[in-house]
């Protein structure tokens, strides 16, 4: 704990040589990199994997502007979320609980809750398919070292919020790497992939529903209520214009971060549309995905691909399970151990897992849980960011309030229609 506490005295300290001009360039950046980084984990999380494998094998380079529309959109979510931490110096679930009436409060708390699960359960199937995949471990024990594993990164939270932020990182970097040689064995076309970047184009019904999937696994609400908290008091402003600086500097923090989450995306889509839609393959399952790097490409690309799957699970697990303090904590005042939250929340996946349940589909129903999380999440977020009283001199400017309504009655629109083709289809 002492050793935490120094930590957090050392990074107070170059943040304000930092906001008083007394250090230059990259140095007086580095102090406020690191939260964007654990909230874009959830940006490359295992639902990832599935809607742009699967929109990449059915309709090549064609909804890669999905993906670039996704982090723009992105950007803007997280930069509010962020901006709301550092002009109160609480988190969304804080905010909202003492704005709104406390049984709304409570009733927010549950749904939060519901989400985390949902969260958990694409995670941490992700990660036991990518051990599964990678050496060949049944499932169920796969899912147990995928437990113990999260654990051990949880533990880095223990050692101050740069060891975490640096375990992060690195984990999200690992699935760069990974993706970037897929690329580079893939060999894109050029053509296809701009067009498909920069030209908006549905092709059929079918289409516009992988879009949805697209957009609607880029929004989680666990990021959302998360980042808030990540900044809220890592940084104090203490002026207006102090606060306005931090918030400067994290923007470039998520601008970052978002690029290469995006960049992630759009590679497993690239991947899939040079890979499988060139060859007349139609891939839904990771597993099969998996097969077919393999046999297209060779045992490298699909060793590489188990790696991602698996990094990507282990790290969002962790930051899911961080989410879900800072609900409770935010919501009703009420904090149980990490540790034993994280017992708590891997309970669900692993009865899933040891049920039999194919783990794709069950990716795709926990997307469809957290879609209902959406909406709860980001309409206050756009009603307290917009609010002068709450947040000075940083609330949003009038073309930020506007995109942000419009966005969130998009995102909200696609979910309902992702929830109804899932139900009644």
């Amino acid at each position: 704990m002492k050793s935490n506490t120094v930590k957090q005295q050392v990074l107070a300290k170059t943040a304000q040589d930092a906001l008083s001009g007394r250090t230059h360039g990259f140095r007086r950046l580095l102090p406020f990199l690191g939260p964007a980084f654990i909230a874009a984990v959830a940006y490359i999380d295992p639902g990832n994997f599935a809607t742009n494998i699967a929109s990449g094998s059915q309709y090549g380079y064609m909804l890669l502007w999905v993906v670039l529309f996704s982090n723009l959109m992105a950007v803007l979510i997280q930069s509010m979320s962020a901006k709301l931490g550092i002009a109160t110096g609480k988190n969304l679930p804080e905010v909202a609980r003492e704005q709104f009436p406390k049984p709304v409060s409570f009733g927010l708390w549950i749904q939060g809750e519901l989400v985390v699960m949902a969260t958990d359960l694409a995670e941490f199937i992700g990660a036991a398919l990518g051990l599964y995949l990678l050496f060949g471990i049944p499932l169920l024990p796969s899912a147990i070292i995928a437990a113990i594993g999260s654990f051990a990164i949880l533990e880095l939270q223990r050692r101050g919020v740069r060891s975490l932020e640096a375990g992060i990182a690195g984990l999200v970097f690992i699935v760069v790497i990974a993706f970037g040689i897929q690329v580079f064995y893939a060999k894109p076309e050029i053509g296809p992939f701009l067009t498909g970047l920069f030209i908006p184009k549905f092709e059929d019904v079918n289409s516009v529903l992988l879009a949805a999937g697209i957009l609607g696994a880029t929004v989680m609400p666990h990021a959302i209520y998360l980042h808030s908290a990540l900044t809220q008091r890592r940084v104090i402003g203490r002026n207006e214009e102090e606060r306005k600086m931090i918030f400067r500097f994290e923007f470039i923090d998520i601008i970052i971060a978002m690029v290469i989450a995006g960049a992630i995306n759009a590679s497993m889509l690239i991947i899939a549309a040079s890979m499988f839609f060139e060859n007349g393959l139609i891939v839904q399952d990771l597993e099969v995905a998996f097969e077919q790097l393999g046999i297209l490409i060779g045992p490298f690309a699909a060793i590489l691909f188990g790696i991602g799957l698996l990094t990507a699970g282990l790290s969002s697990s962790t930051v899911g399970t961080m989410s879900g303090d800072v609900i409770m904590q935010g919501f009703i005042r009420r904090r149980i151990p990490l540790y034993l939250r994280r017992l708590i929340t891997v309970t669900l996946p692993l009865i899933i897992i040891a049920m039999g349940i194919n783990p794709t589909k069950a990716l795709v129903m926990s997307q469809v849980i957290l879609s209902f999380g959406i909406a709860f999440a980001l309409v206050p977020l756009v009603l307290f960011t917009s609010n002068h009283k709450l947040m000075g001199g940083l609330v949003n400017k009038k073309i930020t309030t506007i995109t942000a309504w419009v966005l969130s009655f998009v995102i909200i629109a696609l979910n309902i229609f992702l929830l109804y083709q899932s139900f009644f289809r």
